[in-house]
């Protein structure tokens, strides 16, 4: 009796099949993007060659690279980036993997700082992988940015993606505690960023495994009520900011309320959600003396 071939179609199908009964969340496009990384392709090629038989070393290669799937490791940590806004930023361990939920800051951002004529100077605070600096590098051609975080395996990733974009021209990478850097240098700027840790540290243990195992707890920690970070970093934006100058602030959606009553000094505050209505970021204005 012949064994059936084992081609990248029956690998897929199969795949999807074992992911399911793992209950992962997307089975098949998890299957996707494995198999792709694994043989080297766009995803698309998976389809051009669905018949095309897969030999011992790539089904090798392939099997422990599920095995680390079902055991919880991200798929981003898994093929080494992850896209947003469109663009392909590189991840590792040591940065938090990008969400969605953070384009709704970067959308903000842009608006905001779109119609400014001469230099716009951004801080983008707690960068990670910086994304956040370099999409507003990307679509905002006038900005100067300060990307900073405490952690320097994370800057090193964040200036690999800045490389890649072609914008670490317009980008200062610096190692610091918040805004601290920034203040002891007197910059001042026009818009601050941040995508600060927000969980708070009792609901760490109630993350889901992937997260909670895997990504880094520095970038998820946010102390008792999950503010800890923003009550520091908010007089610290207030100082540094120009007057007009904006503060926008990635939060959890049962935040707000607490973020507002923080802002002391700052007008113009706005809530704004994700597409899945949840309240996401928060928007003030410094006021104009």
């Amino acid at each position: 009796m012949m064994t059936a071939t084992w081609t990248v179609g029956r690998v897929l199908q199969w795949t999807a099949g074992y992911f399911r009964r793992k209950g992962l969340p997307e089975p098949r496009l998890e299957a996707e993007i494995l198999l792709a990384h694994v043989l080297g392709w766009e995803r698309v090629s998976l389809y051009v060659n669905y018949d095309q038989p897969m030999n011992e070393e790539e089904r090798a290669r392939y099997r422990q690279i599920i095995k680390r799937r079902v055991q919880g490791e991200p798929v981003a940590y898994l093929v080494g980036y992850k896209e947003f806004f469109s663009l392909k930023f590189k991840v590792t361990p040591d940065v938090l993997i990008p969400r969605p939920d953070t384009e709704v800051l970067v959308e903000a951002a842009i608006e905001r700082g779109r119609n400014q004529v001469g230099l716009l100077k951004v801080a983008d605070i707690g960068t990670g992988s910086g994304v956040i600096a370099v999409t507003l590098a990307a679509y905002l051609p006038q900005a100067q940015i300060y990307a900073v975080d405490i952690s320097e395996q994370a800057l090193l990733v964040a200036m690999e993606n800045a490389a890649w974009h072609g914008v670490a021209d317009r980008i200062t990478f610096i190692p610091g505690d918040l805004l601290q850097p920034l203040v002891n240098a007197d910059v001042r700027l026009d818009m601050v960023a941040a995508n600060l840790p927000y969980v708070p540290a009792a609901e760490l243990s109630l993350l889901e495994r992937e997260v909670r195992e895997f990504e880094p707890r520095l970038a998820l920690d946010g102390g008792n009520d999950g503010l800890t970070c923003y009550r520091r970093l908010i007089p610290q934006a207030y100082g540094v900011l120009k007057a007009g100058g904006w503060l926008l602030i990635e939060i959890g959606y049962d935040q707000a309320s607490q973020v507002k009553q923080l802002l002391s000094g700052f007008q113009e505050v706005r809530v704004i959600s994700d597409l899945a209505g949840r309240e996401r970021v928060v928007a003030a204005r410094k006021e104009n003396l």
